[in-house]
C-alpha cells in the first residue's frame, strides 16, 4: 500500500503522460505544481519540493518511477512513471486507476467523464467492466452505498486515500437569507412560550371579578 503523497505523485504522472506529453516526463517543479492543482484534485493537497523530491526517491526503489536525467549535462533532472508497467494495466485500466488515485472513490458514471482526456470510454457499461476486472485484481473495490448517494462509488486500493477537510461554511445571499428566517421563527416561537407562560400566572378576568377588595390597612 503506497502512502496518499506516492498515490497523489503516480497518478499526476500518470495524468500528465496522456495529458501533456510534449512536457512529459515532468521536473519536480512542475510534478509539484501538478500535484497541488486545484482542478481535478480531491482533496486539494499542498506539497513543497522536499515532500515530492523524497517520495519519488521511494517510488524509484519501488520499481514504479524512474527518473530521466539531462543527456547534455545541462537541464533537470525529470520523472517518469512505469507503475503501468510493474501493474500490467492496460490503457483504459491505467485511466481509471489515475483517476481514482488523483480524485478518490467515484462512480463508474463520474469516472467515464473525468478519463475523457486520458482515455475515451464507449460507455460507463465500458468502465464498469474495467473497473469490475481491476476488482478481480484486488485493485479496486466497490463500496457500499452510503447514505444520501444515489449510486455505489469505486475506490482504489493502491494507496491510502488522503482525510479530507471539512471547508469552511461560505456565506452567500442565500445561507444569510435563511439563517436570519430561522432565526426570526425561533425567537417568535420563544416569544410566543413566554406569552403562554406570563398567562398562567395572570388571573383570568372571570377570577379577577369574584375576587373581594383587599380590605384597607388598619391605621397605626
Amino acid at each position: 500500500m503506497l502512502t496518499a503523497i506516492e498515490g497523489r505523485v503516480l497518478g499526476c504522472l500518470m495524468e500528465k503522460e496522456r495529458t501533456v506529453p510534449d512536457q512529459y516526463p515532468l521536473t519536480l517543479h512542475a510534478l509539484v505544481s501538478a500535484c497541488n492543482q486545484t482542478t481535478s484534485r480531491e482533496p486539494i493537497m499542498h506539497l513543497d519540493e522536499h515532500e515530492v523530491d523524497a517520495t519519488v526517491a521511494g517510488l524509484k526503489q519501488q520499481g514504479l518511477l524512474r527518473f530521466v536525467h539531462p543527456t547534455s549535462g545541462r537541464g533537470v533532472t525529470k520523472f517518469r512513471q512505469i507503475a503501468n508497467e510493474s501493474w500490467e494495466l492496460e490503457r483504459d485500466a491505467a485511466a481509471v486507476v489515475a483517476v481514482l488515485l488523483l480524485r478518490g472513490p467515484q462512480t463508474a458514471a463520474e469516472l467515464r467523464v473525468r478519463t475523457e482526456r486520458l482515455h475515451e470510454f464507449e460507455s460507463v457499461d465500458a468502465v464498469e467492466a474495467v473497473l469490475h476486472a481491476l476488482a478481480g485484481a484486488g485493485t479496486v473495490q466497490l463500496l457500499e452505498r452510503q447514505h444520501g448517494q444515489k449510486e455505489a462509488r469505486w475506490q482504489q486500493l493502491l494507496a491510502d486515500e488522503p482525510e479530507v477537510v471539512a471547508a469552511p461554511m461560505v456565506l452567500t445571499p442565500e445561507s444569510v437569507k435563511g439563517s436570519a428566517a430561522e432565526r426570526i421563527a425561533a425567537l417568535e416561537a420563544r416569544v410566543a412560550r413566554l406569552e403562554a407562560a406570563l398567562a398562567d400566572l395572570l388571573p383570568s378576568p372571570e377570577e379577577s371579578e369574584v375576587m373581594p377588595p383587599e380590605e384597607p390597612l388598619p391605621a397605626d
